[in-house]
């Protein structure tokens, strides 16, 4: 079975009654929730969807410190809908150990983990499996897949091991956050596009276990397993808590475009249905619970462009390209997707412009004030500079959004500008 991630940051999303019909409309088999939502899991109760649910990471340190609190949260999240609404997973927590910043967090996430397991076996559940879904930067090395290691600013003995022992013990998965994705667009003249895509014919050898890779999501899944097997665990099993390909993005961000992520995540779901399980070169016939990223695009998120374009539906419900999440359905049955134009480098001159549906001058004062901040990006709209003719705020924000965005982008700044900015090939000073 196929998961789904339910995006929950877009604008003007269908209701969930509406999602969870879409979601079985796409033959979802799973689906994995940020939160416990209430009226999500009510609606989710009698259907054949098996949900994941998650304690936010905002509840971690309550949950580890009081096993009342740990015991509440079940019963308000787990046993108020349990079993009629299909619960398998309790994930606690999303991406803690790549918060560097609260590294408290950490230390609370195992114990809170515990505190959970332990209260539902208390009430004779069996079937939920607890685990925290954890991103790639937890590693020190990933390649090649065998040089596996977890970085070394995550402590051994108070973090790691008792992490692996609960994943161990319990049974449970070890969630990972997985995206070829990133891996391939940073590296885009050494990683083959067909080989991130699980197409073509292109290989890998492991130099040190002779093991022979066809894809790059293998490699980091087995990256992840040889990371494991070198704190002396052999047999934890993997989850893919998201994974997925950017059906869109900005104009310099490679290969985020629909025939991608159709290619992508429709092979993807060929791969993890097969029966029997394919699993990876270094866990062959292992079955991989997995959940796409995400059900919607979703359109408030800040940051570049790619973030807000992971869904497999618009956000008003609309598919962005065809899939079938069975694996039994034939490309040749899907209509015809766009052909990419974005696989190699973009070399044009790029401006950050007011996007052209913005409603509110206000809004777009307030974040023209933020842009000329700081020091030298508005100088030449101030009066009597070259740049204050035409008077309006458009085009001295346009101005001050490319000014700003051209000083700061390598420090990491994007152009987003709470939505009200998209980057644009056309000088704004001389467009009509």
């Amino acid at each position: 079975m196929i998961g789904v991630n339910y995006g929950r940051l877009g604008n003007n999303l269908p209701s969930p009654y509406e999602s969870i019909e879409l979601l079985k409309t796409m033959k979802a088999g799973r689906v994995k929730l940020y939160d416990a939502n209430p009226e999500i899991l009510r609606l989710l109760s009698g259907t054949n969807l098996h949900v994941s649910i998650m304690v936010p990471n905002e509840q971690i340190s309550a949950v580890a410190a009081n096993q009342s609190v740990a015991n509440r949260w079940v019963r308000d999240n787990v046993l108020s809908y349990y079993p009629n609404t299909i619960i398998r997973y309790i994930l606690v927590g999303n991406e803690v150990l790549s918060n560097k910043d609260d590294q408290s967090l950490w230390y609370d996430l195992v114990p809170a983990m515990r505190n959970i397991k332990k209260s539902i076996d208390e009430h004779n559940i069996h079937n939920i499996k607890i685990g925290t879904p954890l991103a790639m930067d937890i590693l020190q090395t990933s390649f090649p897949p065998s040089s596996g290691e977890f970085r070394l600013d995550i402590q051994r003995n108070n973090l790691l091991l008792p992490l692996l022992r609960f994943l161990n013990w319990t049974k449970s998965y070890f969630f990972i956050d997985v995206y070829p994705y990133f891996s391939w667009s940073q590296n885009p003249s050494s990683i083959s596009l067909d080989y991130a895509l699980f197409e073509g014919s292109h290989t890998y050898t492991d130099p040190v276990s002779g093991y022979v890779y066809t894809n790059l999501l293998d490699q980091m899944l087995d990256s992840v397993v040889f990371a494991m097997e070198k704190l002396g665990f052999y047999s934890i099993r993997l989850a893919i808590a998201e994974t997925g390909w950017p059906n869109g993005g900005d104009y310099d961000e490679l290969g985020a475009n629909t025939y991608n992520a159709a290619t992508y995540n429709r092979n993807l779901v060929r791969r993890i249905t097969s029966q029997p399980p394919i699993g990876t070169p270094a866990r062959p016939g292992s079955a991989i619970p997995t959940f796409i990223f995400s059900l919607y695009d979703e359109n408030q998120k800040g940051g570049p462009g790619t973030e807000r374009h992971w869904g497999l539906l618009h956000p008003n419900g609309r598919p962005i390209y065809d899939i079938n999440l069975t694996g039994h359905v034939p490309d040749a049955e899907f209509s015809k997707l766009p052909q990419p134009t974005n696989n190699g480098p973009f070399h044009g001159k790029l401006w950050c412009v007011v996007t052209k549906d913005f409603v509110n001058e206000m809004d777009l004062g307030h974040v023209l004030e933020f842009a000329c901040r700081r020091n030298g990006t508005c100088d030449e709209i101030a009066p009597g500079k070259s740049c204050y003719q035409p008077v309006s705020i458009v085009s001295h924000a346009n101005y001050a959004f490319s000014s700003y965005w051209a000083k700061f982008r390598k420090d990491g700044e994007t152009c987003h500008f709470n939505g009200l900015a998209v980057q644009s090939t056309i000088d704004p000073s001389k467009d009509p």
